[in-house]
C-alpha cells in the first residue's frame, strides 16, 4: 500500500507523528506500507515547523513544495500547482491529509482531480462558522473525501447529516493526543522568568491569540487584552506570540509588567508551560483538546467551537470577546472554581494504531476486488 501524507502547518506536524509511528510499527509484522511525507511548507519559519520534525520524531519530508506566503488564494494555488507535479511523479494509492488548514483542502483537491482516493483525519468537525478560513478547508475537504477518521460523535452526526454513508465513517479517536500522551514525560521548561522571578506551577496563566476576528481590529484587541489583565489578579501572564499577532502588537504598546512576550515555543517547551499553569486563554481549537486532557482549566475567546466535546465534558469554556464576559471567566480561575473534566471517548493514545488497521482493511479488500 502507498500512501502520501501532507502537512503544512504546525498543528498537522503532532497529528501526523503517531501515523508515520503506526506505519513503521505495522511494517515490522507481516504488512507492508510505503509512504511518502509532503511538507507543503504553509509554515516556512522553522519556529512554526522546522523544530517539530526533530521533537515529535518524524522523518525529513521526502520534498518541500515551499508554498508558504501569500494570500490565502495565491497559498492555495502555489500548493495545487506543486502538489500535482509531486503526484504526477510519484502517484499513491492514498493521499492522507489531516486538520483544516489551507494544505487539508489543496492536496485533497489536487488529489481528486487526478483520481486518487482522499482520507481525511479529524474529518467532521464543524464550527458553524463560515467568516473562518479553517471551517471553509473543513467543508471543501469533507465533501471530497474518500474515507473519514473522527475524534467524536459530534464529529460523526455531522458527516451523517451531510450524506456520508456510514461504512466511510471511522471513529479512531485523536492522533493529536496520541503524540500528547507520548511525549508527556518529555517537556522541557523553556525557563521563561517575569521580572526575574522563575515561574513556579499554578501561578501563572498562558495566552494565545492569532485569529483575525481579535487580532485584527485594534480597540477589540486592546478591549480583549484589557480584559485579560483586569481578570487574572496579580498572576503573570506568558503570551508566547504568533509573528502574525507580533507584527500588530508593536503598534499598540500593550504594556504591564505582568505580561511578558514569548518567542513561539517548541512544542515540548510550550506544553510544559501549559501542563503547569494555573490555566489557558486562547482562541485556538487544537489546544483546548490539549487542556482537556491535561486537566488544565482552558477559556477560548470565541463564539463558537469545532470541538464542543471540550466543553460539554472537558475543560474548556467559551467566552466569546465580551470583556465582562471574560473577566466573569478568569476570576473563576484565579479563585481555584473551574470545573473539572474528563477524556472524550478513545481519547487514549492509540488513535494512529487505529487509522493504520482501518485502511489496510480498506485498501487489502478493495485491492482483492479488483482482482476477481
Amino acid at each position: 500500500m502507498e500512501i502520501t501524507i501532507v502537512a503544512g502547518a504546525r498543528p498537522n506536524f503532532m497529528k501526523v507523528a503517531p501515523i508515520i509511528k503506526a506505519i513503521t510499527r505495522a511494517n515490522h509484522t507481516d504488512k507492508l506500507i510505503s509512504f511518502r511525507l509532503v511538507h507543503t511548507g504553509q509554515h516556512f519559519d522553522n519556529k512554526m515547523s522546522g523544530s517539530f520534525f526533530e521533537e515529535l520524531g518524524i522523518p525529513e519530508p521526502d520534498t518541500n513544495l515551499e508554498a508558504g506566503g501569500g494570500t490565502q488564494a495565491e497559498q492555495t494555488a502555489a500548493i495545487m500547482v506543486r502538489f500535482e507535479k509531486e503526484l504526477l511523479e510519484n502517484r499513491p494509492q492514498v493521499v492522507l491529509v489531516v486538520g483544516d488548514v489551507t494544505s487539508t483542502m489543496a492536496c485533497s483537491i489536487t488529489a481528486k482531480k487526478l483520481n486518487i482516493d482522499v482520507v481525511h483525519v479529524e474529518a467532521g468537525i464543524r464550527s458553524g462558522d463560515l467568516t473562518m478560513p479553517e471551517e471553509i478547508n473543513r467543508m471543501v475537504t469533507d465533501s471530497i473525501t474518500d474515507h473519514f477518521f473522527t475524534t467524536s460523535s459530534h464529529a460523526n452526526e455531522n458527516l451523517l447529516r451531510s450524506g456520508v454513508p456510514v461504512n466511510r465513517i471511522h471513529f479512531v479517536g485523536n492522533t493529536m493526543i496520541d503524540t500528547l500522551l507520548s511525549n508527556y514525560d518529555r517537556f522541557k521548561n523553556p525557563e521563561i522568568s517575569v521580572n526575574g522571578v522563575d515561574l513556579k506551577a499554578n501561578s501563572y496563566f498562558v495566552l494565545t491569540l492569532h485569529r483575525p476576528s481579535n487580532v485584527d481590529q485594534e480597540s477589540q484587541f486592546i478591549e480583549i487584552m484589557n480584559a485579560i489583565l483586569d481578570g487574572t489578579g496579580n498572576f503573570p501572564i506568558i503570551f508566547p506570540v504568533h509573528p502574525r499577532t507580533a507584527k500588530l502588537l508593536e503598534g499598540l504598546h500593550i504594556k504591564d509588567p505582568r505580561l511578558c512576550f514569548a518567542e513561539p515555543l517548541s512544542y515540548l517547551e510550550f506544553n510544559y508551560l501549559v501542563k503547569n499553569s494555573r490555566g489557558v486563554i486562547t482562541d485556538s481549537g487544537g489546544i483546548t483538546e490539549e487542556t482537556t486532557i491535561m486537566g488544565v482549566p482552558c477559556l477560548t475567546l470565541r463564539n463558537n467551537t469545532e470541538r464542543p466535546e471540550t466543553i460539554t465534558i472537558g475543560t474548556n469554556e467559551l467566552a466569546g470577546t465580551d470583556p465582562e464576559k471574560i473577566k466573569f471567566y478568569l476570576n473563576k480561575m484565579v479563585n481555584g472554581e473551574w470545573k473539572k473534566g474528563i477524556a472524550p471517548p478513545l481519547w487514549d493514545g492509540k488513535a494512529a494504531e487505529r487509522i493504520i488497521a482501518s485502511l489496510l482493511e480498506i485498501y487489502e479488500k478493495e485491492l482483492s476486488l479488483s482482482y476477481l
